[in-house]
C-alpha cells in the first residue's frame, strides 16, 4: 500500500473501534502507522501486522493469537495481560514494553528487542527468544520452561523466581543478571557467561555449566546436584 493508503487504513480501523467494534480477525495492516491507538481488547488473531508501528499504542487484554508482526515497532505500547500465544514477533522492537502477564507460549521472538520491557509473570513457555535482546527486562516469576534462548542477552536482567527449567541458555549473555531463586532444572548454560550473575538459592540440578563463565558468580545456597561442569568452566 502507498502512504496515503496506509493512513486511511488506520483512519477506517480506529473510526470502527470507536464505533465498538472489537473484531479484527485476520485483517490486513502490514505498515500501517497505529503510533499511540488504543485497541484495548481488540480481536486482532491471525492478523497482519508486519513492519506496522504500534510504538506507545494500548493494547492491554488483546488478543493477538497466531498474528504476524515481524519487524514491527512496538516500542514501549502496552500489552498487559495480551494473548501472543504463537505469534511471529521476529526482529519486532519491543524496547520498553509493558507485556506483565502476558501470553507469549510458543512465540517466536527471535532476534527481537526486549531490552528494558516489562515480561514479569509473563509466559514464555517453548518460545523462541534466540539472539534476543532482553538486556535490563523484568522477568521476574517469569514461565520461559523449554523455551530457546541460545545466543540470547540478558545481561543485568531480573529473573528472579524465574522459571528456566529445561530452557536452552547455550551461549547466552547472563552477566550480572539476577537469577536469586530462580529454576533451572536441566536447563542447558554451556558456554554462557554468568559473570557477577546472582544465583542464590536458584536450583540448578542437573544443568549443564560446561564451558560457562561463572567468575564472580554468588552461589550461595544453590543447589548444584548433579551439575554438568568440564574442565573448560571458569569458576575463579
Amino acid at each position: 500500500m502507498d502512504a496515503d493508503s496506509l493512513r486511511q487504513c488506520r483512519v477506517f480501523i480506529l473510526k470502527l473501534y470507536t464505533a465498538g467494534e472489537r473484531d479484527f480477525s485476520r485483517v490486513d495492516l502490514a505498515g500501517v502507522d497505529l503510533r499511540g491507538a488504543h485497541l484495548s481488547q481488540a480481536v486482532l488473531s491471525w492478523a497482519n501486522l508486519r513492519k506496522a508501528t504500534l510504538s506507545q499504542a494500548n493494547l492491554d487484554y488483546a488478543n493477538l493469537y497466531n498474528a504476524d508482526l515481524c519487524d514491527a515497532d512496538v516500542n514501549k505500547a502496552s500489552l498487559l495481560m495480551t494473548n501472543l500465544f504463537m505469534a511471529d514477533l521476529n526482529r519486532a522492537n519491543l524496547s520498553g514494553a509493558n507485556l506483565f502477564t502476558a501470553n507469549l507460549n510458543r512465540a517466536n521472538l527471535s532476534g527481537a528487542n526486549l531490552s528494558m520491557a516489562d515480561l514479569s509473570g509473563a509466559n514464555l513457555s517453548r518460545a523462541n527468544l534466540t539472539e534476543a535482546n532482553l538486556s535490563e527486562a523484568d522477568l521476574s516469576r517469569a514461565t520461559l520452561s523449554g523455551a530457546d534462548l541460545s545466543g540470547a542477552i540478558l545481561s543485568r536482567a531480573n529473573l528472579r523466581e524465574a522459571n528456566l527449567d529445561y530452557a536452552n541458555l547455550g551461549n547466552a549473555e547472563l552477566c550480572d543478571a539476577d537469577l536469586n531463586q530462580a529454576s533451572l532444572l536441566m536447563t542447558n548454560l554451556a558456554g554462557a557467561n554468568l559473570t557477577g550473575a546472582i544465583l542464590r538459592g536458584a536450583n540448578l540440578n542437573g544443568a549443564d555449566l560446561s564451558r560457562a563463565d561463572l567468575r564472580g558468580t554468588a552461589l550461595n545456597e544453590t543447589d548444584l546436584g548433579e551439575v554438568i561442569l568440564h574442565d573448560e568452566t571458569i569458576c575463579e
